[in-house]
């Protein structure tokens, strides 16, 4: 590798690291003859597959040169930082090299803005086109879509990438518009639009023709930003709620702010980033997608904010004792998956086994079930033990909720009073 090749691609992987937006990617691209690579069913993440094996992705940028000036953002036009850009043919080369040296099985592509955004996409496009036709790569291309960049472009882009995204960044557009103001929410949601037409549309096609082309088959994603503006949890998980009714959104991935911009006085002065709340949204997102919650029942306008001692459902259940405990020899599914240290495998687990005969705790215990928690809010075979009804929710809270140690960090927020 070229000693300045290898200068840019330390500057532009430096840059692309405070995006957070490419995990699992669940498509199934398999391995052709004649063709470079393959993306397996689990996806390209930088994370551990479910055999174990650690999975590996290419994460830069084309440019970090950009015309915007978000407060936000480290690559803002203002800031003094070292810039490189990588041409298309040494992205290409660069991408293929690392995947003939197993180093990576995929690539995430991003970039700042420059000029424009349709010159920008238009540069985008031709490395992951080049990438598939040119070189045959089969790996995994997951690729940003630049805000305000035209139909065509979106539309050529999904033909050749797996996954594609649109940062929302800050989940109200009057903030957005005061942190960033060469953006705003139409700018962030048409090429949204664009992807999910695309996508239905090749959907339908191949309903009707075998072998017509796929359109961006690991869907879509978006990040916004956690802790830069006064929004509330509510705020976000609403915002998160309405882009999942969209067919093609799969992920909403939420980043704790972190404050690199320190002379931005629009900005909060953080000692560290939001990682409890972002943990905690992310709990709140998993609840939404998977366990039939409503955002109302999580947070609203008594509780607009997630309880950062104690994880959402844990909170909605001692906000609610008058529905426990839940008898699990005969509650069903719906009900199930509202107990605290029940997940979705364990409650199918409880359908099935419970036709055989009446479950015990160690029953329990054994398919999955967190019986420091799930044990008060139900009853089962045995007697029943001290539940919520008969100790408080209160004192319930207080034996599952850990007391920090003396030397922890405390986790300081912005705008609490």
């Amino acid at each position: 590798m070229r000693e300045e090749v290898l200068k840019k691609l330390q500057v532009l992987a430096e840059s692309a690291k405070y995006d957070v937006s490419c995990a699992s990617s669940g498509v199934g691209r398999k391995h052709r003859d004649g063709a470079v690579g393959s993306a397996a069913g689990w996806g390209i993440c930088h994370s551990f597959a479910e055999d174990g094996r650690c999975i590996s992705l290419l994460k830069i940028m084309l440019t970090n040169y950009c015309m915007f000036d978000c407060a936000y953002c480290i690559n803002r036009v203002s800031n003094d930082i070292p810039r490189a850009t990588l041409s298309v043919t040494e992205l290409v080369e660069l991408t293929m090299e690392f995947y003939r040296r197993n180093y990576i099985e995929g690539l995430f592509l991003s970039s700042g803005v420059v000029r424009n955004a349709d010159y920008t996409m238009e540069r985008l496009v031709r490395v992951v086109k080049d990438l598939r036709t040119v070189h045959h790569f089969n790996g995994y291309i997951h690729l940003k879509s630049i805000p305000g960049a035209s139909q065509e472009l979106v539309n050529e882009a999904g033909r050749y990438a797996d996954r594609m995204s649109v940062n929302i960044e800050i989940p109200n557009e009057q903030s957005l518009k005061r942190l960033a103001p060469d953006k705003n929410f139409q700018s962030v949601f048409t090429p949204m639009r664009y992807i999910q037409q695309g996508a239905l549309q090749a959907a339908e096609e191949r309903k009707r023709f075998r072998f017509a082309p796929r359109f961006a088959p690991a869907g879509q994603s978006t990040q916004m930003i956690v802790g830069a503006t006064p929004d509330s949890d509510r705020d976000i998980l609403r915002l998160s709620s309405a882009l999942y009714q969209r067919p093609t959104m799969k992920r909403v991935y939420y980043s704790g702010y972190i404050h690199v911009n320190t002379y931005d006085t629009r900005l909060p002065a953080l000692p560290q980033a939001p990682l409890v709340r972002e943990n905690r949204l992310y709990q709140a997102d998993w609840l939404l997608r998977f366990y039939q919650f409503k955002v109302d029942e999580i947070v609203d306008d008594t509780y607009p904010n997630l309880d950062l001692e104690i994880d959402p459902k844990l909170s909605w259940a001692l906000r609610h004792p008058e529905l426990f405990p839940v008898d699990v020899n005969k509650a069903d599914y719906e009900l199930l998956l509202r107990v605290p240290g029940i997940g979705v495998k364990s409650a199918k687990l409880i359908l099935l086994s419970r036709r055989y005969g009446l479950l015990t705790s160690e029953q329990l215990k054994k398919m999955g079930v967190v019986w420091k928690k799930a044990q008060y809010f139900v009853v089962c075979r045995e007697l029943p033990l001290s539940t919520v009804q008969e100790l408080t929710p209160e004192v319930v809270r207080r034996l599952l909720v850990k007391k920090p140690s003396s030397d922890s960090r405390q986790l300081i927020l912005p705008f609490d009073d």
